[in-house]
């Protein structure tokens, strides 16, 4: 087994677990309409031209750009009108030099028309007349056909996690079904004497099971399947069993918070080594809060064994979790959203620790602040009051106020 508390800078210990796990594979066919949040498991590429007709993009009057030259509202053109575009069907009008006819925003471009003069750019002199106030260029206020998108076009790549702008697009060119991969499957159990479920009333001595909840929600913002097994009592051979029923279940990864550090009662650890090779890669991360993090493997499926503090699983998962749940789902994390702000005080740290301080945002003379909410591990409000973590560099024994400090907002 790994010595306990060999800490491991963060950045290797992501480096360790994440060099082993490998995605899924696994393939399953959705509508597109359900698959926002969902990883293309190939390239979707369009079948054809879109738009496949000229259209306006604006409500006005097509006309023939050059007819329009010289125009103002001291000395309007004066063009005939010849008929209006019905939205939604094919016209056979065809405007001539000195002649319109009235279009509608996404309604067709007659034939012979090169632009469209907007509606409030016109005035009708007479029932069969339209002055035009202004000049407008060739193309102006019109999509030609395949301007969005042509056939054989690549849409999206293998790999990319869909958004709700996405599906529009697959939508707008008849791709109503997608191969997707298979969500990762996360098995989530808090363990601990002291924990109860979040709808009972707690006694002294007791906290209620915050942690199955955060990082359950975590893995489904990633994507993932969170499977909450509920509360397991520290008890060495309950855990094994719940553990290996889960993996024989098909979870694809094994989450247990709290017994993680040293102590004669915390047996994540042992566990994990005994769920088969390689067991235990890391126990012992240099960060705060989550020091006793543990990583781990069984085969293929990844173990992560998280403190019992909220604020410290909450923060590991986000920076170590994660990143595996996207691996697994064949996906890449997204970027993370940093900022950079005015620090409001200082904030002290030790060198060689990597620091995550939950922080508040706000604006002050045009300037934003990064504001800390000092903590103690366990307070979980700490988290809610925040908009995301002041990360203190791995070499630094703290950060000066008024300087510009790094923030990583929260998913």
């Amino acid at each position: 087994m790994t010595e306990f508390f060999t800490l491991v800078p963060p950045e290797d210990a992501r480096a360790r677990i994440l060099e082993r796990v490998q995605p899924l594979g696994e393939v399953e066919e959705v509508p597109t309409y359900d698959a926002v949040g969902r990883v293309l498991a190939e390239d979707a590429t369009s079948s054809q031209v879109l738009p496949d007709f000229r259209r306006s993009t604006v409500d006005g009057y097509a006309v023939q750009a050059r007819d329009t030259f010289g125009a103002s509202g001291t000395l309007p053109a004066y063009l005939t009108l010849i008929g209006e575009v019905a939205m939604g069907r094919e016209t056979d009008l065809k405007v001539e030099l000195s002649t319109t006819a009235i279009v509608h925003t996404g309604g067709m471009v007659p034939e012979g028309a090169d632009a469209v003069v907007m509606v409030e750019h016109t005035q009708r002199a007479r029932e069969d007349e339209v002055e035009i106030l202004g000049r407008v260029a060739p193309g102006e206020n019109v999509i030609q056909v395949g301007e969005d998108i042509a056939p054989g076009d690549l849409i999206l790549p293998a790999g990319h996690r869909l958004r709700a702008q996405d599906v529009g697009g697959l939508l707008a060119v008849g791709i109503t079904r997608l191969r997707v991969a298979r969500q990762p499957r996360v098995a989530i159990f808090a363990t601990g004497d002291e924990v109860i479920p979040p709808d009972q009333s707690t006694r002294p001595g007791q906290v209620r099971d915050i942690n199955s909840y955060t990082v359950g929600a975590l893995v489904e913002q990633a994507g993932g399947i969170a499977l909450r097994g509920g509360i397991l009592p520290d008890d060495y051979e309950r855990l094994l069993g719940r553990a290996r029923r889960a993996l024989d279940e098909g979870a694809d990864m094994l989450v247990l918070s709290a017994g993680s550090s040293v102590s004669v009662r915390d047996m994540t650890a042992r566990v994990f080594d005994e769920l088969g090779g390689p067991g235990v890669l890391v126990h012992g991360i240099a960060t705060k809060p989550g020091k006793p993090t543990i990583l781990a493997m069984s085969g293929e499926r990844p173990l992560m064994g998280l403190p019992g503090n909220p604020v410290s699983a909450f923060v590991q998962f986000m920076l170590v979790g994660l990143p595996v749940v996207y691996r697994l789902g064949g996906t890449t994390p997204p970027r993370r959203f940093t900022l950079q702000a005015r620090l409001a005080t200082n904030v002290a740290s030790v060198a060689g620790r990597e620091d995550y301080v939950p922080t508040k945002l706000t604006e002050r003379d045009g300037d934003l602040w990064a504001e800390p909410i000092f903590f103690k591990s366990n307070l979980i409000f700490t988290l809610v009051r925040a908009d995301g973590l002041l990360k203190v560099p791995l070499d630094k024994t703290g950060l000066e106020a008024d300087t510009l400090v790094e923030v990583l907002l929260f998913p």
